[in-house]
């Protein structure tokens, strides 16, 4: 069995406390018991080892005995959020899922049905010829449409076998979510407490976080410059937190100075992972820097034209529906533009979402970080559009604190940023927003019609 290490883990901890959620605390061995109905409701509704099984929930008691169980019946697992929205029932299709568990978030019981689907895909058939557990994951489908990575759980889980330090960890990034799943692994797997969280806006969360005595929050960088920038923080007594890590997107460098002059004694850490290849161990050079060391066993790391390519023991065996991502010697294209200072990394930026404007490179955070310096600025997002002249131009959009006249807020934003960027950096065309521009996610948006 895939994750028998996590049962025997969690006979020797039976006392401990494993999970808070919905004010209900469950000890492990209260999880163990758990896992056990989840292992009767696979054998009670005929899910075979092999089939391919949409797990619809959050971080609940049973979802989370059902993910070990499912694990350990060698099920192919698609995790989704619950609720699920209209736009991601594509991805049934691309699964070719069989089944679909959906866990009440409530009253935390579960219900089955079937989807018609075939669960026949080349991918599958080796990893029932390896008699393994698989773990599909969904790009956010940007590019137009997502596309589905397919892992070898086993492969995945390898490195929770490793014992490491834990601690009251808020389930902050999502259970479709390879950071998420990550997360929860690693604080099971190391006898940690899981603190579900279903309200992710800033007020909820700062809440959450003294209600319950959070020591570790995993966070997008969005999410902290709108925790900042609100003061929802000051509301709260956030004195439990010890470390806060980041990941998801680049940090601006503003938001986290600002976010360590705030939190003087928490340490801050960025994170790296992709759904290609899983959650590298990381080790940021100091606590308000960006550069940061990345690797650990089983990962090995080059740069090519500037951009960062990885060999991972942990890597998909391919896509469900695209091209396979690696190069002939093994290395998965990351499609992250990056500095390199000895051991050390500096994410600059996606190069798809890189501008050029006339020939030159403009890094959209380069812009952001600047224009984030602006007292009235809550959220900025910069992106191309493209001109007949200048092949693209800088674009901005910029959700305030306060309102301000929009032509006149244009001209001094344009004023700022030409006192600290060259000139092509400079945003052209410049909307303000009245929604926020993150997706629900807490990640920014960039693509814009």
């Amino acid at each position: 069995m895939d994750a028998q290490f996590l049962i025997d883990t969690f006979k020797e901890s039976s006392e401990k406390l494993a999970i808070v959620w919905n004010r209900k605390e469950i000890k492990y061995g209260d999880l163990l018991k758990s896992i056990e109905i989840a292992d009767q409701f696979l054998i009670a509704n005929q899910i075979l080892s092999g089939q391919v099984i949409a797990l619809k929930g959050d971080f609940t008691p049973m979802t989370i005995s059902l993910l070990i169980a499912l694990i350990n019946n060698q099920n192919i697992i698609v995790p989704f959020n619950n609720p699920m929205k209209d736009s991601e029932k594509v991805k049934f299709e691309i699964a070719k899922i069989q089944k679909t568990i959906l866990v009440n978030l409530d009253t935390d019981l579960c219900t089955i049905a079937n989807t018609g689907f075939d669960g026949d895909h080349e991918y599958y058939t080796s990893l029932r010829d390896l008699e393994a557990s698989g773990l599909v994951l969904f790009s956010s489908g940007t590019s137009g449409f997502p596309k589905g990575a397919v892992h070898n759980f086993q492969k995945l889980l390898q490195k929770f076998e490793t014992p490491r330090k834990s601690l009251r960890t808020i389930n902050f990034l999502l259970f479709d979510h390879w950071g998420g799943l990550n997360t929860l692994l690693h604080t099971l797997s190391n006898c940690g407490v899981v603190l579900a969280l279903y309200n992710r806006k800033p007020n909820y969360v700062c809440k959450f976080v003294q209600e319950n005595n959070v020591e570790l929050l995993p966070v997008s960088p969005s999410f902290l410059n709108l925790m900042i920038l609100s003061e929802t923080y000051k509301k709260y007594d956030l004195s439990s937190l010890k470390l806060i890590s980041y990941g998801t997107e680049p940090m601006p460098e503003t938001t986290l100075k600002k976010a360590k002059g705030l939190f003087p004694n928490v340490r801050f850490q960025q994170t790296y992972g992709l759904i290609e290849l899983g959650v590298l161990r990381s080790k940021s050079k100091s606590d308000d820097s960006l550069w940061v060391k990345l690797g650990g066993d089983g990962y090995d790391l080059r740069v090519v034209d500037n951009m960062l390519e990885i060999k991972a023991e942990s890597a998909i065996l391919g896509y469900l529906n695209a091209s396979s991502p690696f190069t002939e010697d093994g290395y998965f294209i990351t499609g992250d533009q990056v500095e390199v200072d000895g051991e050390y990394y500096k994410i600059l930026g996606r190069k798809s979402e890189l501008i050029n404007v006339g020939g030159d490179k403009v890094y959209p955070q380069e812009v952001e970080n600047v224009i984030l310096q602006m007292d009235n600025v809550m959220e900025v997002t910069i992106y191309g559009q493209k001109h007949a002249i200048m092949g693209n131009i800088v674009c901005a959009k910029v959700l305030l604190k306060e309102k301000e006249e929009r032509k006149k807020f244009s001209r001094k934003l344009k004023e700022f940023c030409k006192e600290r960027l060259q000139s092509f950096k400079v945003p052209v065309k410049i909307d303000i927003e009245e929604v926020s521009l993150h997706s629900h996610r807490f990640k920014k948006t960039r693509k814009f019609n």
